[in-house]
């Protein structure tokens, strides 16, 4: 009888083990936490994280803080915008360790996360700059919760640089996204991006493979930014000119950055910046078009502001302060289904509005 009730016990044991395993923590993980409803959360030693393992990145010093960055905003204000992450109201990573969201263990479809993006299946509406040498970005994104079609889809807003040819380029970026296949959810979430080869072999969002260095113990790459819905997140990328690091800076917090030695050309320089919104599907350019939406949901709207919208667009050259781009258009691929507007007179900054519904409740696209 007892050993019976051994067994069942065991038994039962078995099966909570097995129901709560969703999910692998890192292995140099020393805390974990747990949002209610939402992401796993492990604060990793910021020596063991997965950049180091990157062959560039072997001997790499972490570098803490950016050498030319300076705060443009209260500290009060920056402490209020970064405790809008979800995340922090259930715990904090201590100094000396970095968040890392823990990826699911729900199964995914073989594919790159962003390969596709050379490719017909991918459309954008963007304000665009080129024909200088760019060492950085900054722009005020709009957040929304765009609708997304299928688990395939994505659609998403950012600050770009690049440089290089469309099939080889390289990029580093950062913005808001709802991405399924990559987050297993449609929640609206911070990203960073990069690659060198246009997106085919290397690169990844967030922390998913080597290559990004994280600094900083409050932001969660990946993490849900849901309580920014309809108001601003800062994105600023910039060049170290002391150490060729890109930095991230999210609402004037330092995240970290993408080190010189991951990248080729854009070691020195990006060629071209771009703002704006991007849709993935493989019902872009295709009958029935996919529903899924751009921005807000909306088409560009420079009257009521409704779509979405990027404020404070400025650029930075050789290093230089921040200025406004002396060059600025606005492109779209499909521009029945996503659209974009620039407003550039009478403001002190120019204003981009863009965005668009896709085939959902639009007989256009």
């Amino acid at each position: 009888m007892a050993s019976n009730l051994i067994i069942v016990f065991l038994l039962i044991l078995i099966s909570i083990v097995t129901a709560k395993k969703t999910s692998i923590p890192h292995r140099h993980t020393i805390k974990t936490i747990r949002v209610m409803h939402g992401d796993i959360v492990d604060c990793v030693d910021i020596y063991k994280q997965p950049a180091f393992q990157h062959p560039a990145l072997k001997n790499h010093t972490i570098q803490m803080k950016s050498s030319h960055l300076h705060p443009t905003e209260d500290t009060a204000n920056s402490k209020t915008l970064l405790a809008s992450q979800v995340w922090l109201e259930y715990g904090r990573c201590a100094n000396g360790t970095i968040p890392i969201r823990r990826a699911s263990n729900k199964p995914k479809r073989n594919v790159h996360p962003r390969k596709f993006i050379v490719t017909k299946d991918h459309s954008y509406a963007v304000a665009l700059t080129t024909g200088y040498s760019y060492s950085g970005a900054k722009a005020n994104i709009k957040v929304f919760n765009p609708y997304v079609e299928s688990v395939g889809d994505y659609s998403s807003s950012q600050v770009m640089l690049r440089t290089g040819p469309l099939q080889s380029f390289e990029t580093a970026e950062a913005g808001w996204a709802v991405n399924p296949i990559v987050y297993n959810d449609d929640k609206t979430r911070l990203f960073a991006y990069w690659t060198v080869d246009g997106m085919q072999n290397t690169g990844c969002f967030d922390l998913t493979c080597p290559g990004f260095v994280q600094t900083s113990r409050d932001v969660l790459l990946g993490g849900d930014i849901s309580s920014f819905y309809a108001s601003e997140i800062t994105i600023q990328i910039s060049k170290d000119p002391s150490t060729n690091n890109w930095w991230f800076k999210f609402n004037n917090h330092e995240v970290g950055y993408w080190p010189g030695d991951i990248f080729l050309s854009m070691r020195h320089q990006a060629n071209l910046v771009q703002w704006g919104g991007e849709v993935y599907s493989p019902k872009v350019g295709t009958h029935p078009h996919t529903q899924t939406a751009m921005g807000s949901g909306q088409f560009s709207d420079p009257i009521t502001g409704t779509s979405g919208r990027m404020t404070g667009i400025l650029i930075e050259e050789n290093s230089n302060p921040l200025k406004r781009p002396e060059t600025l258009y606005p492109k779209s691929e499909e521009w029945e289904c996503y659209d974009a507007y620039i407003v550039k007179e009478y403001v002190p900054e120019p204003v981009f509005y863009y965005g668009g519904p896709g085939s959902r409740n639009n007989p256009r696209c």
